[in-house]
């Protein structure tokens, strides 16, 4: 059995969202074309998943100091108990998809906080000898999808930054689906997220 992540970093819904509008045909397709396929689906926004700060940091702490999970004051566990479900999942996953939209050139801080819980060294990477880093939980293929008011082409940020840390964690396949240029094209929307659609079944017909 295939285990698929879905790693949604919008607050709106798929009504709401192109992002989102784009991510559920793929969804729909991938379902028909691979029924037994196991898909778990981290909705960062619903979830309200944590960042990295003092109650994260304070844990981190404790733990090495020798302190065990239930040791943990309860706001340290609960926001390390949640970056650790992540990890697990992103290791169990043979497959993640990721659907966020662009902000200011760059990527939900949400998005950015899911990051930072799965770069974990001894869990999905380890440092060598040498300084240099080997992933732990190589081979995923990736599928990114990422709705924008303009046209980039991949070059923003949110985009570069996604195939750097995936790639850093050993993914060996991401396809970027761009649902690009709505806002500045406005009367080109529908044509734009019909295109996007197309291009999310087919690439989840094969995925």
């Amino acid at each position: 059995m295939t285990n698929i992540l879905v790693v949604k970093a919008h607050p709106l819904n798929s009504q709401q969202s192109r992002t989102l509008t784009v991510l559920e045909a793929f969804l729909e397709t991938y379902r028909q074309q691979h029924a037994t396929a196991n898909i778990e689906i981290n909705d960062l926004y619903q979830s309200q998943f944590p960042e990295i700060d003092a109650d994260v940091l304070g844990a981190w702490q404790n733990l090495r100091a020798g302190n065990t999970p239930e040791q943990l004051p309860i706001h340290q566990r609960d926001k390390i108990t949640v970056f650790n479900t992540a990890v697990q999942q992103f290791i169990a996953a043979d497959k993640v998809i990721i659907a966020n939209p662009l902000w200011n050139m760059s990527i939900p801080t949400k998005l950015k906080s899911w990051i930072d819980a799965i770069n974990v060294a001894g869990k999905t990477f380890k440092y060598n000898a040498d300084g240099s880093a080997t992933p732990l939980a190589p081979g995923k293929k990736i599928v990114h999808i990422q709705a924008t008011g303009g046209k980039y082409a991949g070059q923003d940020f949110g985009t570069k930054y996604i195939q750097m840390m995936l790639k850093f964690l050993g993914a060996t396949s991401i396809t970027k689906i761009g649902v690009e240029g709505m806002d500045h094209f406005p009367d080109q929307a529908p044509a734009i997220i019909h295109h996007a659609i197309a291009q999310a079944q087919a690439v989840a017909t094969h995925f």
